[in-house]
C-alpha cells in the first residue's frame, strides 16, 4: 500500500463523523458531501507529517469550510431570506447504514435544522461544533477567528435560541407510532376533531413544494388552522401509498406515487401532541433522496 492509498484509508475512517458535521452545518446532503470532498483535497495536498491529530485537523477544514458555505449562501440572498427545509435523512424503521445513524444522532430532526438555519454562520458553527461534537472553544476560536470567550457567547446565543424554540421532542418510538397512527388515521378520514385532539394548540407545519404550485416554503400556524388545511388531505393520502419510516430517526411518513416519492412528513412530537409537522413535496429534491419507495 502506498502513502497515498494509506491517508485515503485513514480519511475513510472519518467520513461519516465528518459528514454529520457538515451535515448540521449546512443542512444540505449534496453541499454536505461537497464539503467533505473539500477537505479530503487539502488533506491530500498537505504533509500528513505534520499533523498530530487528524480528527480534530479534519473537523476544523470541513468547519471551515462550512463557515465558508454559509456564509457565500447568506450574501446571495435578499432579505427576507430565501427558505427550504433542510433535506431529510429517510430510513427503514429497522434502521439505516453506520452513516445514516452518524447523520441523525443525537436527535437532530428537521425542526431543530430549521431553527439552525436561522442563526447567523458564526453562530451556528459554535453550537454545532462544541454543542454536539464537544470541540472546544479554542478550536473554534481559530475558525471563527474570534478569542475563545467570543467562541463561546457564540455558542451561548445560539443554544438560548434552540432551546426556547423547541420541547424536547418524543424519545419513545411506540408512543411515536401511536401519534402518527392517529394522524393518518384522521388525515384519511378527514376528520377534523380527531387531527384537533392530537395537534398542539400551537403547532407549526411548513411546506415545501419547491418551485411547483406558487413555489418555495409557506407555513400554517395553530392547531384550527394545519386541521383545516390537513383534513383536506384526504384524497392525498388515499390515492397514494402511505408508509411510516424513519425521517432523521424519529418517525415519519413518505408517500409514493407509481412507485415514485411524492412526499416526506417529519413530525416532532412531544407530550403526546404534534408541534411541528414539516412537509417536503418538491419533486426535484425527492428524486434526489437516497431512499427506496415504500412497498417496492
Amino acid at each position: 500500500m502506498d502513502a497515498e492509498d494509506f491517508l485515503a484509508g485513514r480519511f475513510e475512517e472519518h467520513r461519516a463523523h465528518l459528514k454529520a458535521v457538515a451535515y448540521r452545518m449546512l443542512g444540505s446532503l449534496t453541499e454536505a458531501e461537497d464539503a467533505v470532498q473539500e477537505a479530503w483535497l487539502k488533506l491530500s495536498r498537505t504533509d500528513s507529517g505534520t499533523i498530530d491529530n487528524l480528527a480534530g485537523w479534519l473537523t476544523t477544514v470541513v468547519g471551515r469550510v462550512c463557515l465558508d458555505m454559509l456564509r457565500a449562501r447568506a450574501t446571495r440572498r435578499e432579505a427576507p431570506l430565501e427558505q427550504r427545509l433542510p433535506d431529510p435523512v429517510i430510513s427503514r424503521e429497522d434502521g439505516g447504514d453506520p452513516e445514516q445513524q452518524a447523520l441523525i444522532a443525537d436527535a437532530v430532526g428537521l425542526a431543530l435544522l430549521v431553527v439552525l438555519e436561522s442563526l447567523s454562520p458564526a453562530e451556528r458553527l459554535a453550537f454545532v461544533l462544541h454543542d454536539m461534537f464537544a470541540v472546544p472553544f479554542e478550536q473554534i476560536a481559530a475558525i471563527v477567528d474570534r478569542s475563545p470567550d467570543a467562541a463561546k457567547k457564540l455558542a451561548s446565543r445560539a443554544r438560548q435560541r434552540v432551546r426556547g424554540t423547541l420541547p424536547p421532542p418524543e424519545p419513545d418510538p411506540s408512543r411515536q407510532r401511536q401519534v402518527v397512527d392517529a394522524f393518518l388515521a384522521a388525515a384519511r378520514g378527514g376528520d377534523f376533531h380527531a387531527l384537533l385532539a392530537i395537534l398542539d394548540p400551537d403547532v407549526v407545519m411548513r411546506v415545501d413544494a419547491g418551485a411547483v404550485a406558487g413555489g418555495g416554503m409557506w407555513t400554517i400556524s395553530g392547531a384550527q388552522a394545519v386541521a383545516g388545511q390537513v383534513s383536506g388531505f384526504q384524497r392525498y393520502t388515499t390515492t397514494r401509498h402511505v408508509e411510516p419510516m424513519l425521517v432523521n430517526g424519529t418517525l415519519g411518513l413518505v408517500s409514493t406515487e407509481e412507485g415514485k416519492p411524492r412526499g416526506v412528513l417529519s413530525f416532532t412530537i412531544a407530550d403526546g401532541k404534534i408541534v411541528t409537522l414539516d412537509i417536503l413535496s418538491d419533486p426535484e429534491r425527492l428524486a434526489r433522496l437516497e431512499l427506496s419507495a415504500p412497498g417496492s
